[in-house]
């Protein structure tokens, strides 16, 4: 995989910076030491990658997130809102992996990263979208990994398999490998999320 400095560095402000730069604010105003642990890994120089806009099936449920106002996080919401139809959407998994309803019900972007828009060697940053009444199963990774819910609620299950309801600006922590899995209810769930480790390239897997 070709490294950051091989990439361009931004000498101007581009949509993606206005986004990654709402993003980092957002998170530095949680004021929680582990956040500041992960953006101590946040990259200095704009490294750019050139964007191809890639939608999906998940992609119908912004218009649910846009018409409820934000509860947390609203620049970040808003921005995010803005830019999401210029954005790459990535699926982990394939139907051989997962079924259809789940995939129209999912979808990732990735800001910065192994192939973000903005390159990054030891940690990315995304979005995750989910639709209502969708259950993601348990997986694990070898990054490390924070989730902030940002619209919607959902419940998500850890190392104990306990169901816990998360607000939006609750702050979720999976350790490398945790084993750990999400289900929403009527509401699609908006989630930023971190992940830092030496090879951001990993992909997530399905546990048994």
């Amino acid at each position: 995989m070709m490294q950051c400095h091989a990439w361009k560095t931004l000498t101007m402000p581009t949509v993606i910076d206005d986004l990654a730069d709402t993003t980092r604010t957002a998170l530095e105003a949680l004021g929680l030491p582990l956040v500041e642990t992960f953006l101590a890994d946040w990259p200095r120089l704009r490294h750019s990658r050139p964007v191809t806009p890639k939608a999906l099936p998940v992609l119908r449920h912004l218009t649910t997130i846009a018409a409820a106002p934000p509860r947390v996080a609203s620049a970040l919401v808003t921005d995010f809102l803005r830019s999401a139809a210029g954005l790459t959407w990535h699926q982990t998994y394939s139907a051989q992996e997962l079924d259809r309803a789940f995939l129209d019900n999912y979808g990732y972007t990735e800001l910065l990263g192994a192939k973000g828009p903005r390159c990054s060697d030891r940690l990315a940053a995304g979005f995750l979208l989910l639709g209502p009444n969708t259950f993601y199963p348990r997986h694990r990774h070898p990054a490390e990994e924070l989730y902030l819910p940002l619209s919607g609620t959902a419940e998500w299950q850890q190392v104990d398999t306990v169901w816990r309801g998360q607000e939006p600006g609750t702050l979720i922590h999976h350790r490398s490998d945790e084993p750990h899995a999400m289900r929403t209810a009527a509401e699609p769930l908006l989630a930023l999320y971190l992940w830092r480790g030496a090879d951001l390239a990993q992909k997530a897997r399905l546990s048994d």
